[in-house]
Parts: C-alpha cells; structure tokens; sequence
C-alpha cells in the first residue's frame, strides 16, 4: 500500500515517515512539506523519495493520505485534490466551524476520516467513557489533559471531543448535562495524559488514557489509514468510531 504524508516535517510527520519505511507491507509514496520548508530537496531515508512541496497529482500516485499540517494546511490539500476519490485521513484539529464545513463539502468526493486522538487504545477509552455517562446520566462530568509545556493552553481537540461526546451521551439518556469542565495543564515534555471524572455523589469514577511517546499517534493513524483503505466505504466523513 502506497501513503503519502502531508505536513511530513512535523511532530508526528516524520514518525509516520520512519513508521512507513519500517513496514515492509507500506511504500512512502510522498513526503510533502510546506512552501518554502528547509527540508525541501532532501532525501528521505534511502528512499528516492525526496521532501518536497505538495502538487496537484500527488493523490494519482498513492492508496492514501494521512495529513498531520494545519487547519490551513488541510484545506489546501482538499483544494488540491479537488474531486479524486482518494481517501484522506486528518489528523490535524483547531479547525474552525467554516473549515469543518469545507472538508464535510469535499468528503462528497472521497472517504475522509478526522480524529482529534489517533492514537492507538483511544477509542476504546473514548467509548468506555460515553458508556458509563449514558448509564449514569446524573454524573457531573469532568475532563483533565495534560500536555507538553509548547502546546497552546486552550482545550485540546481531544479534550473537546470527550466534551462533546459524554454530554451528548448524557442527553441521550434524558438528562439535560451542563458543559463538562475542561482542566488544561502544561508540564514539562508531557506527550498526553487525558483524564475523564464522573462526581456520582458518594463515589467517583475516572477513566484515564496515558500516551507515551509521539509516535504512538503516528502508529495510531497509519493503522486507521489501512483500515479506512482496506474498508472499502465510500465518498463521507467518518470518525474512528465507524471504523
């Protein structure tokens, strides 16, 4: 299977490189950084692959993309794509509600799959969690992430996921939920450590998930990109619960 990487010179850009190179079932089919990145021209690894700008064709050439860029960057390669039907998967958050629309208007074209976490045992973690609020619809609700110390202060994709997901759960369940409270902490080199608290009264309930190292995501996405692939499922946005 043949993946392109766009925003390749990132965090987790370049653990999807060297997950890629390592996987003797994957082919690097493109390593794409932005305009003007001092990477550019460089050769990847012992690869003919060399780091280069984002073209138009890109898409011709590989099973998939997984794009770990911006909430700018991202839009450019749906621009870009126009209506090939290659599947995307989108591991890039902060989009703004404008954005969400543009991507929902080119997932008419191809499969595209966003996730805030895709780190691997996330899902799991997520759904256990909306479980437990959907049984317990009265529990006050609580979330706490823990990130490195460079990472902006506002709540993370993550964090507003869960949010969104265990207020709804409760909803569903005929309650009326407030906001679950969102507690942002920076410590040192921290990769992610998300906590969700369930206050029951007399008792508490708390659901953790602990990411060890960047390239857990990098593992997490690629495994979803072959997934989405392998799946066969056709022009839509999906999230990593459909899969």
């Amino acid at each position: 299977m043949r993946i392109a990487v766009f925003g390749a010179s990132g965090r987790v850009g370049t653990r999807l490189v060297e997950a890629i190179l390592t996987d003797p079932g994957l082919e690097l089919a493109a390593a794409h950084v932005s305009p003007g990145s001092p990477w550019i021209g460089r050769q990847v690894g012992n690869t003919v692959v060399e780091y280069r700008p984002a073209e138009a064709a890109i898409n011709a050439h590989c099973d998939a993309i997984i794009d770990f860029s911006s909430p700018s960057g991202s839009l450019y390669l749906q621009r870009m794509a126009g209506q090939r039907p290659v599947p995307i998967v989108i591991g890039t958050t902060g989009f703004a509600e404008a954005d969400l629309a543009e991507i929902q208007a080119a997932a008419r074209y191809r499969p595209i799959l966003t996730g805030a976490n895709f780190a691997l045992g996330f899902t799991e973690f997520a759904r256990n969690a909306r479980q437990f609020a959907a049984a317990h619809p009265g529990a006050r609700v609580s979330i706490e992430e823990t990130y490195h110390r460079r990472k902006k202060r506002a709540p993370s994709g993550t964090s507003l996921l869960l949010a969104r997901t265990l207020r709804d759960a409760q909803a569903a369940a005929g309650a009326s939920p407030p906001e679950p409270e969102i507690h942002v902490h920076r410590v040192g080199d921290t990769v992610g450590i998300n906590e969700v608290r369930f206050d029951l009264g007399d008792s508490e309930m708390r659901f953790t998930f602990s990411v060890q190292t960047i390239a857990a995501y990098a593992r997490g996405a690629l495994a979803a990109a072959i997934q989405l692939v392998e799946s066969g499922l056709g022009p839509g946005r999906y999230d990593a619960f459909d899969l």
